[in-house]
C-alpha cells in the first residue's frame, strides 16, 4: 500500500485512478491538484481526492506515488515544477497517449530522478471529459502499455506492474518508439479521418438533410468525432511524424479505391472491399 498518491490533473484520467486506486485499497490518501481550482474542489467534493493542493509540487511532497495526468503538451512544464520533490523512491507515472515527446520532456527536465520515472497509456476513457466522469472502474479490463527507458529502476517499473494490475489493467510493455508508431495507426489516425469526416459533411449545404438519414453505420464511424478538441490536438502535434506516415498510406489505399470507382471495374472494387472485409473479419480484440 502507498501512504499518499500525489494527483497532478484531477480529471477523467486522474480522478479514476485516483478512485480506482482507494477502491482497491492501495493507497491511504490523494493529494490532488488541478490548474482550474474549480475541479480540485470539485474532486474533493466527490471524494477522487482528500486534499487540495495549492499547486503541483505542493501535491507532490510526502507522495510515494505520483501520476500526472495533464494535456500532453504540459507534461514538460509539470515535470519541472514538481522534479525538486520528486524523490528517487518515487513512483512517477503519466497517462499521456504519445510517449516519445513525453519520454524527451522527462530527460529534459527530471535529472537525477529519471529512474523513477514510468511512463504509462492506460488504452481506456471517454468521450466526456472532466472529473464529473472519473470512475473507479475504467481502466478495469483495459490494456496498459508501459514504455520504461534506460534508466527507468526496475523497483519502479515492477510497482508500475503491480499496481495497475490491481485495478484490473493488463499490462503490456514497449519501446516509446514502437508506441508512438502502433497508435499513430490504430488510433491517432481514425480519430484524424472521424474529425476531417464530419467537418467534410457538415460544410455541405445539405449537411442537415444528410444527418437526419444517418443511422448505425454513421453512428459507429463518427463516434470518436465527439472526443476532447484540445486532446486531440495535443495528441496530434506530439505524434505528427508517425501520424503523417499513417496519413500517407491511407492516402494511397484512398486513391486505389477512387481509381477503381472512376474506372467502373467491379472485379477490382470487389477485391478491394474483400481485402478489407477479410482484415478486419481476422482482427480480434484483446481478450479482457
Amino acid at each position: 500500500m502507498f501512504e499518499q498518491l500525489g494527483l497532478i490533473g484531477c480529471g477523467l484520467m486522474g480522478g479514476s485512478f485516483a478512485l480506482a486506486l482507494k477502491k482497491a485499497g492501495l493507497v491511504k490518501r490523494v493529494v490532488g491538484y488541478s490548474k482550474s481550482p474549480s475541479t480540485t474542489e470539485k474532486a474533493r467534493q466527490m471524494g477522487v481526492i482528500d486534499v487540495e493542493a495549492p499547486s503541483a509540487l505542493l501535491a507532490v511532497s510526502g507522495a510515494d506515488i505520483v501520476l500526472v495526468a495533464v494535456p500532453v503538451a504540459a507534461t514538460e512544464n509539470t515535470f519541472k515544477a514538481i522534479r525538486h520533490l520528486v524523490n528517487i523512491k518515487t513512483l512517477l507515472m503519466d497517462v499521456g497517449s504519445t510517449k516519445r515527446d513525453v519520454v524527451d520532456a522527462a530527460r529534459r527536465t527530471l535529472g537525477n530522478q529519471l529512474g523513477a520515472f514510468v511512463p504509462a497509456h492506460p488504452i481506456a476513457g471517454k468521450e466526456q471529459a472532466g472529473v464529473d466522469f472519473a470512475d473507479a472502474e475504467l481502466y478495469r479490463d483495459r490494456q496498459v502499455i508501459l514504455t520504461p527507458i534506460e534508466r527507468t529502476l526496475t523497483v519502479q517499473l515492477k510497482q508500475a506492474e503491480t499496481v495497475w494490475q490491481a485495478v484490473g489493467s493488463q499490462v503490456r510493455m514497449m519501446s516509446p518508439d514502437a508506441h508512438d508508431a502502433a497508435f499513430a495507426a490504430v488510433s491517432h489516425l481514425p480519430h484524424l479521418l472521424a474529425f476531417a469526416y464530419m467537418n467534410g459533411l457538415a460544410g455541405q449545404p445539405q449537411a442537415a438533410d444528410f444527418l437526419s438519414l444517418a443511422g448505425p453505420g454513421f453512428r459507429d464511424f463518427t463516434r470518436i468525432a465527439a472526443s476532447d478538441p484540445k486532446v486531440w490536438r495535443d495528441i496530434f502535434s506530439t505524434n505528427k511524424d508517425e501520424l503523417l506516415a499513417q496519413t500517407r498510406a491511407f492516402r494511397d489505399a484512398l486513391q486505389a479505391i477512387e481509381q477503381t470507382l472512376a474506372q467502373g471495374s467491379t472485379d477490382d472494387m470487389t477485391r478491394l472491399i474483400a481485402q478489407a472485409s477479410t482484415a478486419r473479419a481476422q482482427w480480434q480484440p484483446p481478450p479482457p
